[in-house]
């Protein structure tokens, strides 16, 4: 019995003092290596979130610009001064009437970027270009669409006491659908300007032309 004692006793592993001290060193050198790991991430994760808020702002605002552009801007500048408008809100209407697209004919036949009616083009053309020998089909060149729009959106306005929306309605349903409204309390509390819409295409159209109208703003002007 005691032998076998003895020869377990010989046979137990026997505490090595220079063994444990490099085992406690390679743990040590793992565990810095890890810390390291985690701060070489974390310095990363930081950089990518710096280059993130100095790229992504201007990334954002070109996909912006992209998607609300000013694709006529030398036009729509000189005919927005010439008829006292706002040229960002001339842009959104051109990008809400044809997306820019100066070939672009509705279903009733309006033409151009400004999308105008034959009965309106006449009207104007009376007005601004008696002696110009223009016709309807001029309404496809970029200039005359522009000049004609930016003149008829200044009488609506002008009517409508500068009021974007009521203004946009007029635009789009005509001035006696918009008088008739102005008469309806329901619809207008002064007479004068609209505060509500209530024919489905009427109120569509004017929230695209007042949103488009707000991020030209914002995009552009800073508003």
């Amino acid at each position: 019995m005691n032998e076998q004692y003895k020869k377990r006793e010989d046979t137990a592993p026997q505490y090595d003092p220079e063994a444990a001290r490099v085992r406690r060193a390679v743990r040590a050198e793992k565990a810095r290596r890890r810390k390291k790991k985690r701060i070489r991430r974390l310095i990363l994760l930081v950089l990518a979130v710096l280059l993130a808020l100095v790229v992504l702002p201007r990334t954002w605002d070109g996909v912006e610009r992209m998607l609300y552009p000013r694709k006529y801007e030398a036009l729509v500048d000189q005919w927005a001064e010439t008829y006292d408008l706002d040229p960002l809100l001339v842009d959104a209407f051109i990008r809400t009437e044809s997306g820019f697209d100066p070939q672009a004919t509705s279903t009733v036949d309006a033409r151009g970027l400004m999308q105008m009616t034959e009965e309106t083009f006449i009207w104007l053309r009376s007005k601004i270009a008696p002696d110009e020998g223009l016709t309807f089909a001029d309404l496809y060149d970029p200039e005359v669409s522009i000049r004609f729009g930016c003149y008829y959106l200044h009488l609506c306005l002008t009517r409508y006491n500068g009021d974007v929306a009521t203004a946009a309605a007029a635009y789009h349903s005509g001035w006696g659908t918009v008088d008739n409204l102005l008469q309806m309390e329901e619809h207008s509390a002064d007479g004068v300007t609209l505060q509500g819409f209530p024919y489905n295409q009427m109120n569509h159209y004017v929230k695209k032309i007042t949103s488009c109208y707000a991020a030209y703003q914002r995009i552009y002007a800073g508003n």
